[in-house]
């Protein structure tokens, strides 16, 4: 579920990229520079051109996905930090590495000294 809506997330993200990169500029800042009548942000008037909207609807949509994985990301991490899953770990547990042959390497006990040369008399 939640990588449907991160797949989807993501391509919302690079629709409102393109759409907003298709769109005529204006000139000026907040719709500074228009000229009086102007359709900028600051005069009130909307956008009510296609692009506008679509601009619109992708925000929206982006906006909405962005919470959803915000909610569900946080959901997931009810149990605790994750420093507290990596001490609460268990420790992992080591085979007895074996020989070629199939027999078990074990390791070497008190009896096992090495052997010394005899001195010559």
């Amino acid at each position: 579920m939640e990588n449907v809506i991160l797949i989807v997330h993501l391509i919302l993200a690079l629709c409102l990229i393109g759409v907003v990169l298709l769109q005529r500029s204006e000139g000026g800042g907040l719709g500074m520079g228009s000229g009086g009548g102007g359709g900028g942000v600051v005069s009130g008037r909307a956008a009510a051109t296609a692009l506008g909207k679509l601009t619109w609807g992708f925000a929206i949509a982006f906006i909405c996905t962005s919470l959803t994985l915000t909610i569900l990301a946080a959901a997931k991490s009810e149990s605790g930090s994750v420093l507290d899953r990596i001490t609460d770990a268990p420790a992992p547990i080591l085979e007895t590495p074996t020989l070629p042959s199939g027999d078990t390497l074990l390791p070497p006990s008190a009896d096992d000294a090495p052997l010394l040369p005899q001195a010559a008399d």
